[in-house]
């Protein structure tokens, strides 16, 4: 190459890299194209095109340049860390673990290659090899917030709840201000701050210097810990105030999640599934429950995975992986064009969902017990997809009274997702909406769901624990009573909850601030006086 000429190629590649450090997307993606016209099998490049992809959400152009890139290079290890990377955000762990994997064995002690590995094997339930990697990283980066909180995070799946506290009060001994970690704290659910972690968090709060991701997090803390003390009026404030900085930044439009909603009513009707019976993949080890985030999920999960024929996973993110797969080749961007699709499909089509459910998920079992559950709640919105392509799946719907449930959600900061929780009038037609669905396919699939709802599980636990198994043919054991000694891992918010006998506690605890819930109230409506039995002693 020319002097003059390799001259102005890096100059290109420096204006490509200056406009991605602006955000300046559309003139990096312009810069890099043309360079790339030029000198087609130039790998860095080609690695800087797939960044410019990642950030606008192109995934699968991403991927195809990750691995040209690695086809021209395969020792260009900057671009299969990257790879690794985009294949973890798409939900391919497996594949994602395999690149990690390969780096680790040139490098085994690059610290980035063992952060991402640690945080695969967590997702993928191999807790242990993902503990051990957090606690040498901890060990050689002592002051490093983010590394003492993930391993917190893991600490507490395996139930080493005290474990855990010591990993979120390091982090917070290396950032003060560390909001997360606080939250991290409250989330434990059984944890109880002191009076020195009150004033450290509203320290924070008030700290101009703190970033408003902090800030949220220390606001739902807070309030957590004021609920605690019995403030109620004073933890109110905290938790709203949380819940604003939030949706101030995430948009949600409940008007939109209704139309979804009407049209997966007008696609999935009685006759629509009755011109489909006989398709599918006929594999019956799924059992999905679905519902509203903070309904007694992770309870139900809890009890069924203490019977010998059922493997507890996780909320796993395949069905939400499928339909947006199926919203991608829509002819539309309407929020429910994927029901369109999936209408469409013929029964091949069908049944290959099915059965690329059934692989996708294998990465997460670990025994060979015949039935897995998948617990992801938000699956509700995709029965049709289960019961057309996973046919002799079980499908339960965990309910909960709408006040207390609703409640639970609002004074719950997710780790992203539930957009919907962060306003208490959205949170309600939210839940309406739950179950004007639940309720259409109640109508068009008669006896396809079995509903649990948590009061009567409170009230009477082993004739609904019986009914339950009933439901998934299973036969009765005794240990689905004693789901509280059952050690597998939890990595839900009811984690340590879940760990105890079960108690009523939780039923009225929303009454402490019925005085600010008059639009969640209003919000429900009807679904209120509809409720089987309100919760009470």
């Amino acid at each position: 190459m020319k002097p003059f000429q390799a001259s102005v190629d890096n100059l290109r590649l420096r204006q490509a890299a200056i406009a991605m450090n602006r955000n300046d997307i559309p003139e990096a993606e312009r810069l890099l194209k043309g360079y790339l016209h030029d000198a087609p099998t130039d790998v860095p490049a080609i690695r800087m095109l797939a960044e410019v992809a990642m950030r606008v959400g192109r995934d699968e152009d991403a991927e195809n340049l990750l691995e040209r890139a690695l086809e021209l290079a395969p020792g260009f290890h900057p671009a299969r860390y990257q790879l690794a990377m985009l294949l973890h955000r798409r939900n391919d762990p497996a594949g994602a673990l395999a690149e990690i994997e390969r780096l680790l064995a040139v490098d085994p002690r690059n610290p980035g290659y063992r952060n991402l590995a640690a945080v695969i094997l967590a997702r993928i339930g191999e807790y242990e090899r993902s503990s051990r990697l957090y606690a040498q990283l901890v060990q050689e980066y002592p002051e490093n917030a983010k590394v003492w909180l993930s391993w917190g995070h893991v600490l507490k799946t395996e139930g080493k709840a005290d474990e855990s506290v010591t990993a979120y009060r390091r982090a917070i001994a290396c950032e003060p201000s560390f909001g997360e970690a606080y939250w991290s704290l409250a989330n434990l659910k059984t944890f109880r701050f002191g009076e020195a972690d009150l004033a450290a968090m509203r320290a924070g709060i008030a700290d101009a210097g703190t970033n408003d991701e902090d800030r949220l997090h220390l606001h739902f803390a807070l309030g957590k810990a004021l609920e605690d003390a019995g403030e109620y009026a004073a933890s109110f404030e905290q938790y709203a105030k949380g819940n604003a900085l939030h949706r101030a930044k995430n948009h949600y439009d409940a008007d939109l999640n209704a139309k979804r909603i009407e049209r997966l009513k007008s696609v999935f009707t009685r006759n629509f599934f009755a011109s489909r019976v006989g398709g599918g993949w006929p594999d019956p080890a799924p059992i999905f429950i679905v519902g509203m985030p903070r309904a007694g999920s992770t309870l139900l999960e809890q009890i069924l995975s203490s019977h010998s024929a059922v493997e507890g996973t996780t909320e796993l993110p395949e069905l939400t992986t499928m339909a947006r797969d199926l919203r991608a080749i829509a002819d539309n961007e309407d929020i429910g064009a994927y029901a369109d699709v999936l209408a469409a499909m013929l029964p091949e089509g069908v049944r290959d969902l099915g059965e690329r459910y059934i692989q996708r998920t294998l990465v997460h079992r670990k025994t060979n017990r015949p039935h897995f559950i998948d617990k992801m709640p938000n699956n509700f919105l995709h029965v049709a997809m289960i019961h057309l392509a996973l046919p002799n799946a079980k499908i339960i719907d965990a309910r909960r009274h709408p006040m207390a449930c609703s409640f639970s959600n609002f004074k719950q900061h997710y780790a992203r997702g539930q957009r919907f929780s962060y306003d208490l009038s959205d949170m309600g037609r939210f839940y309406r909406d739950y179950v004007g669905l639940m309720a259409h396919f109640d109508a068009v699939l008669p006896g396809r769901i079995h509903r649990v709802f948590y009061e009567q599980l409170v009230d009477n636990t082993e004739a609904e624990v019986r009914r339950l198994l009933d439901c998934c043919g299973l036969p009765f054991e005794p240990e689905c009573l004693r789901f509280f000694e059952n050690e597998r891992p939890v990595r839900t918010a009811s984690s340590e909850q879940v760990r105890q006998p079960i108690y009523r506690d939780g039923l009225e605890q929303w009454r402490h601030y019925e005085p600010w819930l008059g639009a969640l109230e209003a919000a429900l409506g009807p679904v209120l006086d509809a409720y089987p039995r309100a919760p009470g002693p």
